[in-house]
């Protein structure tokens, strides 16, 4: 089954949905689903270096994303968005996040199965 995962929010929002959704992402992943990881809004951030975990948070959510990434699972990041969201607009992306469109995540959503959104 494909699964496209579309992330929304800031990583670190004072909340869990980011890295709960991380998590998901991950597990599907390992019963051998297709997963898909589209970031968009204030989540390009997750995507950027830059991005650090804040004092007295215990997870690395661009760590998880990364780990995602090493196993297989492609990213994508609205390149529009790179400049407009997040607290670190203009950084670049690190490497195997890919600079992406809405027309992609348009296809992606099309081809997916399952579309979950963050």
């Amino acid at each position: 089954m494909k699964v496209l995962i579309i992330f929304n929010r800031e990583p670190y929002d004072n909340t869990d949905v980011t890295w709960n959704g991380l998590r998901l992402a991950g597990e599907l992943a390992k019963t051998g689903q297709e997963v898909r990881i589209f970031l968009m809004n204030d989540s390009v951030d997750m995507a950027r270096d830059v991005c650090k975990p804040p004092e007295g948070y215990d997870q690395d959510l661009s760590q998880m994303l990364k780990d995602l990434m090493a196993r297989g699972v492609p990213v994508k990041v609205c390149g529009t968005c790179m400049a407009r969201c997040g607290i670190y607009k203009n950084h670049p992306y690190f490497d195997g996040a890919e600079k992406s469109t809405m027309p992609e995540l348009a296809a992606w959503v099309v081809e997916s199965d399952r579309v979950i959104t963050f």
